[in-house]
């Protein structure tokens, strides 16, 4: 794996330059997916955390054999690595969104920190620990997403009724719906009895309470959205 300098092992270039191109390569496997799902982390910035993590792991377990084997001089090759785990929480923070007290982005915080996981172990040498790593969290990314959606399909669906403009769009209400992470699987729009306006019924995902009230309070804020009531 290396070369012996001084009683220390010493990596040689090719050998990290190797490591860094596999880590590189890990990480635009999960970034490839997230960017695939227009995700707010997605190819480049999983292949930086896992390249960046990939080296500190170099650094920290071989950057330092120079000093090594001098008089009271301790190393802890574990020192330098154990900070991504903890530095890696404010990249994850700046990726995690609240609004309207709808937390989105937390899938994508913890596939970062994983990668960054996976970074460490490329750098350590453990490569085959490394793939296998980054094949599960594909698995959960891609494969676990559709019995995920079935699993809330089976759940109890929300069903509002807004009164609404003649001039307002579909698509302003689907945006609306989207931006507290709701997915609208019925609709039907049919004129009101009591007025000129448009009466809809809105068939939504299951959704928790805090989720629900939170697609209420969007669609309440689109203009010409005159009233929006919870059916069942």
């Amino acid at each position: 794996m290396g070369l012996i300098e001084g009683g220390f092992a010493m990596l040689t270039f090719g050998h990290i330059v190797s490591r860094l191109i596999l880590a590189a390569f890990l990480g635009s496997v999960v970034g490839f997916e997230r960017e695939r799902l227009d995700k707010a982390a997605g190819l480049r910035t999983h292949m930086l955390v896992c390249v960046g993590a990939a080296l500190t792991m170099v650094v920290s377990a071989y950057g330092f054999n120079e000093v090594l084997g001098r008089h009271a001089t301790v190393l802890d090759p574990s020192r330098i690595a154990a900070q991504v785990v903890s530095g890696i929480g404010f990249l994850g923070a700046g990726i995690i969104i609240l609004r309207r007290d709808v937390i989105v982005g937390l899938t994508t915080a913890a596939g970062i920190w994983a990668i960054a996981a996976v970074g460490l172990a490329v750098g350590g040498g453990l490569y085959l620990q490394a793939t296998a790593a980054t094949a599960l969290i594909i698995a959960v990314i891609a494969a676990i997403r559709p019995i995920e959606r079935k699993l809330r399909a089976n759940g109890r669906k929300l069903y509002l009724t807004l009164a609404i403009d003649r001039n307002i769009t579909m698509s302003e209400l689907g945006e609306a719906v989207h931006t507290a992470n709701a997915i609208i699987t019925g609709l039907k729009v049919e004129p009101s009895e009591e007025s000129s306006d448009y009466k809809v019924n809105l068939t939504l995902d299951s959704l928790p309470i805090n989720r629900a009230l939170a697609v209420v309070d969007q669609l309440t804020q689109v203009s010409g959205v005159h009233k929006v009531e919870i059916a069942g």
